[in-house]
């Protein structure tokens, strides 16, 4: 009887012992599975690096589109002021540069978007491979568990003749859970890549379709800049012409203007060297330089001397202008005998005053003449008033002094404003 009550006695240890290992291998596989459901499949190494690389591209993207913007407000401030033509052309081509620049931007991430393409498709194919090979080996497991039955494990331990068959088969079973755990862990995060991966693959086909429609766009435009370059260019050449002939026209102005002051001059040298001449008087001599009053107020729009135009071409004013509101009254800078008062080609309407000595001032571009030739006026009695003979100047007057045919600088004799 002794006997007997041992070998009971040593079975309801082990059947203890197997109980306690069982409940804790059922709660190990619980928390496994647990573990394994809340983890979610990060994207593979190669997508995150494509994800960066296509960043950095976004980013050089929005600044050579910030730099064109910047040039198209300084285009919408040159058109708005004065034109100066031939720095719209230097803008558009700029613009041209910045757009070229952002269609080769859009060209190399449309290639690093078909390469991520291709890559996530590759990707993708290969882990439905895999988990197609992964869930017919769960379903042929989870079959063989459904025939053995859901204590077939504890049978096996129970059916254990000793203690150390026991841990043997405890351990068998513990590995093969452990292989099961690592298959279902394996098929969950299979399936996270591919849910994670289509949708990956999903915004990349959609950024690839938005890229080319930009592209069109940036292609787009790039036709309509170079378009606006051309028409720009020659708009250029004809200004460019048109300002030669110009200057042609002014030198024959010049000349003939020139030629007139020569024969009010040897007029005057004749009228002086007669029997009985009057004496000469002089309303003006070199003591009065520095000390004439301005004929206009207003802003210098030119100077005496040559000057460079935008266009590239150069120009020798014989006087200064001097930027006035249109109308606004002209006045004499002395007493003198008006000698000339009508239009005088690109000069438009002139009034020369012949101060004695061989001394004249000049006043030109006039929109109104206020006095006529032979009447004698005084120190700011009104000549005129102001006008605009030159299309591409402001209105003002040009205002010149000269000694005989020789241009002098009038802000030398004006007062210092």
């Amino acid at each position: 009887m002794s006997g007997v009550r041992a070998a009971r006695s040593s079975k309801r240890a082990v059947r203890t012992v197997l109980w306690t290992l069982l409940c804790a291998a059922l709660c190990a596989v619980s928390s496994a599975t647990t573990a394994a459901a809340q983890t979610k499949a990060p994207l593979p190494p190669s997508a995150q690096q494509a994800a960066e690389r296509l960043r950095q591209e976004q980013l050089e993207l929005e600044r050579l589109r910030t730099e064109r913007q910047e040039l198209e407000q300084r285009m919408r401030r040159l058109q708005s002021n004065a034109r100066d033509v031939a720095e719209e052309k230097q803008n558009i081509e700029r613009q041209a540069a910045a757009t070229s620049r952002v269609v080769r931007s859009l060209d190399a991430q449309l290639g690093s978007l078909v390469e991520e393409v291709d890559n996530v498709n590759t990707s993708l194919a290969r882990t439905q491979d895999e988990l197609i090979i992964k869930r017919a080996t769960l379903r042929n497991r989870v079959q063989e568990i459904y025939k053995r039955g859901p204590l077939h494990g504890i049978e096996a331990l129970l059916s254990a003749e000793s203690f150390g068959a026991l841990v043997a088969r405890y351990k068998y079973l513990h590995l093969v859970a452990q292989r099961d755990r690592a298959l279902v862990k394996r098929v969950e995060t299979l399936s996270g890549q591919i849910t994670a991966q289509r949708y990956l693959l999903v915004r990349l086909r959609s950024d690839m379709e938005t890229n080319r429609q930009q592209k069109a766009e940036e292609e787009a435009r790039l036709r309509r800049l170079e378009l606006q370059r051309g028409r720009t260019l020659a708009q250029l050449q004809a200004q460019a012409k048109q300002a030669e002939e110009r200057l042609k026209q002014v030198q024959r102005d010049e000349q003939r203007l020139s030629g007139i002051i020569a024969a009010l001059e040897a007029s005057r040298r004749r009228a002086e060297s007669r029997p009985n001449a009057a004496p000469v008087t002089r309303s003006v001599t070199t003591t009065d330089i520095g000390k004439l009053d301005w004929p206009v107020n207003g802003d210098i729009v030119y100077r005496f001397g040559r000057a460079m135009n935008p266009n590239n071409t150069s120009i020798r004013w014989n006087g200064i202008g001097i930027g006035a509101p249109r109308g606004t009254p002209v006045k004499s800078v002395a007493a003198g005998d008006v000698v000339y008062a009508e239009p005088n080609g690109t000069y438009g309407l002139t009034v020369i005053v012949q101060h004695g000595g061989g001394l004249y001032s000049l006043y030109m571009s006039l929109a109104s003449v206020s006095v006529k030739k032979g009447v004698k006026i005084n120190k700011g009695d009104v000549v005129g008033t102001v006008g605009q003979s030159d299309p591409d100047l402001p209105p003002r007057l040009h205002f010149e002094m000269r000694r005989e045919a020789t241009a002098l600088d009038p802000l030398e004799w004006l007062r210092k404003p």
